[in-house]
């Protein structure tokens, strides 16, 4: 079989076997929980707006925020965002820093200077630099949007705290890693490492609700 382009329900499971085969505290997860959910977002303008939202504030807070947009502005597009710009985003609760990024990033779609076509097309790395040319668009934004929109089977979210729990305690370590000791971590883990992020999420989100 050939390298895993996309993830998809069955690619999903074949990576969690093969994870499992070859790791055995994620092994332990998957028994326990079986395959993670196939958590996805729909690639595009909409999802990259809802990641700048979700920075820094709780999932419930971003999607209340986002409702208000969708409902004040009937449609979530570039067009949209620039008739609203920064005044109008603050009305509705936008703070200044995140209406400036959206205003940001709707100017460079709707001039040209960001294709998401081509971002969805190209290799990992090259993608990420296209998108991290924008103001709002982190690290952690950027493998966000090409794990769960576009669903790359080998992106480990830089910085993602919650994956830092679950290592340290499913890995059993004595302090929680930092990013560099978690990204040298998870290199074990390719071409995986998405479904790996995603086992691993899944027993954090577990317990979190215990």
């Amino acid at each position: 079989m050939g390298a895993v382009k996309q993830l998809t329900r069955s690619t999903l499971a074949l990576g969690a076997r093969a994870l499992s085969a070859t790791d055995p505290d994620l092994a332990a997860i998957v028994r326990r929980h079986g395959v993670p959910p196939f958590w996805g977002r729909r690639p595009g303008f909409q999802t990259l707006i809802r990641i700048i939202l979700e920075q820094q504030v709780s999932l419930a807070a971003a999607r209340t925020m986002y409702r208000r947009l969708a409902h004040h502005a009937g449609a979530v597009s570039p067009e949209s965002l620039l008739r609203l710009g920064v005044p109008g985003l603050r009305a509705l609760g936008f703070t200044g820093q995140k209406a400036a990024y959206c205003v940001h990033l709707a100017e460079a779609i709707h001039a040209g200077r960001l294709d998401l076509t081509a971002v969805a097309g190209a290799e990992v790395e090259a993608g990420r630099r296209m998108l991290l040319q924008m103001r709002g668009l982190g690290p952690w934004s950027v493998d966000i949007y090409f794990l769960m929109a576009l669903r790359r089977p080998d992106v480990w979210p830089h910085g993602d705290l919650a994956l830092a729990d679950a290592v340290h305690r499913v890995k059993r370590l004595r302090r929680r890693p930092d990013h560099n000791a978690l990204t040298l971590l998870a290199r074990q883990w390719a071409p995986w490492r998405s479904v790996a992020a995603r086992i691993l999420w899944q027993d954090y989100l577990s317990r979190k609700a215990r």
